[in-house]
């Protein structure tokens, strides 16, 4: 039993702010010798998985001691942080960075974000333990960005809120733009619907019908984009990231709707991907 507690990983407790930083705090981390109680070289080690040999994969944030004895280390927002996930580890000196566990996270100023005016790219982190029981971070980082709100469903439309960030003037940028929906994989024309705008804030209507007029008979994805009529101009993605949920796809679930399409009925329905984004998935009958 004590040779299974030593082994067992270090925990880190996560506090984010309402800017999009974390900061870290290990209290129960044995640092190997050598070191005396004033040698803290010691780091936080972040890897993002899948390309932590790339050279913007991995990042290094110096632990320092607090008064009441922890370690910790900050992740500001505006040290940028690419999209995608990454793993938490600690590292002392030269040693192999290990694994950290999930402590407690308090992601209070994560609910409801709503970030004030700027040009910046948007940082979201929003930690989360694995299914390994290890701590990650995932890490989103947009300019522009379109945060979907509310998704009303009727019997073949969805009706969504949202609100257009990270742009100079959003009035402006929402002016005579649509909402696309691209068939990923596809050959389908690029569907489109209008916008009603009220200065930053947004909401559209999209009938199920129109994506699948060209319905393969299997399974259809839709991303959802927002373009602004100046075409030099970068669209924004729908997505949902500005609260304290890591993953969404298996959390915010939405009824699938009966629609008729080339090759007979088929279902419709919106979802949210790994990655938080926003799609319509028209699919055959179960």
């Amino acid at each position: 039993m004590i040779e299974a507690a030593e082994a067992a990983p270090a925990r880190a407790d996560c506090v984010a702010d309402s800017a999009g930083g974390l900061t870290f705090h290990i209290a129960d981390w044995a640092r190997p010798t050598p070191g005396g109680h004033d040698d803290w070289s010691g780091a936080l080690v972040l890897l993002r998985r899948g390309a932590a040999d790339a050279p913007d994969g991995e990042v290094r944030l110096p632990l320092g001691p607090t008064a009441d004895g922890r370690l910790q280390a900050a992740l500001p927002s505006n040290v940028a942080l690419p999209e995608g996930r990454w793993d938490v580890h600690v590292a002392y000196r030269d040693a192999e960075p290990r694994r950290l566990a999930p402590g407690l996270n308090d992601l209070r100023s994560l609910v409801d974000r709503r970030p004030g005016p700027s040009t910046s790219p948007l940082s979201v982190r929003i930690p989360y333990a694995t299914k390994h029981g290890n701590l990650s971070l995932r890490s989103w980082r947009r300019a522009p960005h379109a945060e979907a709100g509310e998704i009303r469903l009727e019997d073949d439309t969805m009706a969504v809120r949202g609100r257009l960030y990270r742009v100079a003037y959003p009035s402006e940028w929402l002016a005579d733009a649509v909402v696309e929906a691209r068939c990923r994989g596809g050959e389908a024309p690029v569907r489109t619907a209008p916008l009603e705008v009220e200065g930053s804030d947004f909401s559209f209507t999209l009938a199920y019908a129109e994506l699948a007029r060209t319905w393969s008979g299997g399974a259809d994805v839709w991303d959802l984009w927002l373009r602004p009529a100046d075409r030099t101009m970068a669209p924004a993605r729908l997505a949902r990231i500005l609260d304290d949920v890591a993953d969404k796809k298996e959390i915010f679930t939405y009824p699938p709707r009966t629609v008729a399409g080339p090759h007979g009925e088929a279902l419709a329905r919106p979802y949210y991907t790994r990655d938080n984004d926003l799609a319509v998935r028209i699919e055959a009958l179960a």
